[in-house]
């Protein structure tokens, strides 16, 4: 068994898998402890492994959907083109591991976290066309799959509606933080006035991200599996592509002042990071050779589901907006543990971003 940081009994959670899965539980390994606590969990069997997702204390908000909503959602992607994990079990017996959780099959892959380059084997222009390619194309599949059979487990969520609670959700954070991002609610105002009044509905992973898609392949990549259906919903998919979009970086982007910024920070390794992303983008890789352009992606896209990018300013923005608030979320979340944050650095440069696509100086 592996050694691993946690606050329950590896024994007993090991002896419960093994009776619940119907196999031998033989090791255990900390995956990643974040928004979810999530384990890989080996069996006696080798071809059959699993991961276990433990939601922490940021996901038990409004702003996530449920483990019971996320196995259905993930259920339902069965039937669908789209390749996501096999939810196998829901367990709410909190006396396990003091939380209910989540077991869903183990894929093989690798994702691309924020502000890296891509895995040596992939670092070829085939290589970054062929994942956004696959990127873009996997987005399309889960924006044309049918919505019925998700009626019943996801909520839905116009644009307007979401800028409504994004501004809450950041409102009730700064209200913990103290920290007020320049020129933020400023952009929130411009969202409400400018919000579609009508849009398409579709299934919306809600944070659709090169990290959270599995890549597998030699030299050829290929998409193993979309991860992460927390935040699932029904509504307006350009919503999402703006989103994605929000991390590609276009030759001839803007580069804005960071003066007042580093002017109100004391914390050099935050600076270093905001200064890096300024440079580089939130995904670097994008702005190598062989990677296409957002013009091209949005092209792609709009072959694939027949619909037309309007409005891109909005949903562009909504994206620097949303992205902004999570990350005060995530400093209020640090505040409230009583740990240090470095998150303002990050969030005042995204209101910047914002700002920027509002004015249109950064353009598509």
């Amino acid at each position: 068994m592996t050694e691993v940081d946690v606050d329950f009994d590896i024994a007993e959670l090991e002896s419960s898998l093994s009776a619940a899965l119907d196999v031998t539980v033989v090791e255990t390994e900390v995956l990643h402890d974040g928004l979810n606590l999530s384990l890989a969990i080996s069996t006696a069997n080798e071809e059959r492994a699993y991961v276990l997702r433990r939601p922490n204390k940021l996901r038990h908000t409004e702003a996530f959907n449920d483990l019971k909503q996320e196995y259905g959602v993930m259920r339902r992607l069965e039937q669908t083109a789209v390749d996501a994990p096999e939810p196998v079990l829901v367990c709410e017996d909190e006396s396990v591991i003091g939380d209910p959780f989540l077991v869903m099959t183990h894929l093989d892959g690798v994702s691309i976290p924020l502000g890296s380059y891509l895995p040596d084997r992939f670092q070829t222009p085939a290589s970054r066309e062929r994942v956004a390619t696959r990127l873009i194309e996997t987005l399309a599949d889960v924006h044309t799959v049918d919505v019925d059979p998700f009626a019943d487990v996801c909520e839905r969520a116009t644009p307007r509606e979401q800028v409504a609670r994004t501004t809450a959700r950041l409102e009730a954070a700064t209200a913990v933080t103290g920290h007020e991002p320049p020129a933020l609610w400023d952009v929130a105002e411009w969202l409400r006035r400018n919000a579609p009044s009508d849009s398409e509905t579709a299934l919306v992973h809600g944070d659709y991200r090169p990290s959270n898609v599995l890549f597998a392949g030699a030299d050829r990549p290929e998409i193993a599996g979309v991860l992460d259906w927390e935040t699932a919903f029904l509504g307006d998919p350009l919503t999402e592509l703006g989103y994605l979009l929000l991390r590609w970086r276009d030759e001839g982007d803007p580069t804005p002042s960071l003066d007042e910024l580093e002017a109100r920070c004391s914390n050099d390794d935050a600076i270093r990071d905001v200064r890096e992303t300024n440079e580089r983008g939130l995904a670097p890789f994008t702005n190598e050779p062989g990677s296409p352009s957002r013009r091209e992606l949005v092209a792609r896209y709009e072959d694939e589901t027949g619909l037309s990018f309007e409005n891109q300013r909005f949903y562009r923005a909504l994206a620097a907006f949303m992205l902004a608030t999570v990350w005060e979320d995530l400093h209020r979340y640090q505040i409230e543990a009583g740990a240090e944050s470095d998150q303002e650095p990050h969030i005042d440069y995204m209101s910047m971003i914002a700002r920027s696509i509002v004015s249109g100086e950064f353009k598509l």
